[in-house]
């Protein structure tokens, strides 16, 4: 069974800087591809960053382009995103997703398992 588990959330001052942790377990040979995404009440859910684990490669949002970096600890099975030079904007809560394929999206359709969510909150 696929289970993906975030954590690391909470409150954050602008400017500052936090680490999102997105546990994997269960997962198919072929699932290669973890997405972060976000959310804020009342707005559509939007991709933030993915990593395809396979080629080793990241996308992300021009919004968090050069602030937010995705990585892997294949060692702890676990998936980070390391938000940097955070923005009130950037509150929200954060999914991560996983599906098979080698190629990222940022787009939440081709996303078949999620985890439960962890909120992030931009406040001084």
């Amino acid at each position: 069974q696929v289970q993906l588990v975030e954590s690391g959330g909470g409150t954050v001052q602008p400017g500052g800087s936090l680490r999102l942790s997105c546990a994997v377990s269960g997962f198919p040979h072929d699932y290669h591809i973890i997405g972060w995404f976000r959310q804020v009440p009342g707005k559509p859910r939007e991709g933030a960053s993915c990593i395809s684990i396979a080629k080793n490669t990241t996308t992300y949002r021009n919004s968090v382009q050069g602030r937010f970096i995705t990585s892997t600890d294949s060692a702890k099975n676990t998936v980070y995103l390391q938000m940097n030079r955070v923005k009130p904007e950037d509150a929200a809560v954060y999914q991560c997703a996983g599906r098979r394929g080698l190629v990222c999206s940022l787009s939440e359709d081709s996303y078949d398992n999620w985890g439960q969510g962890t909120q992030v909150t931009v406040s001084s």
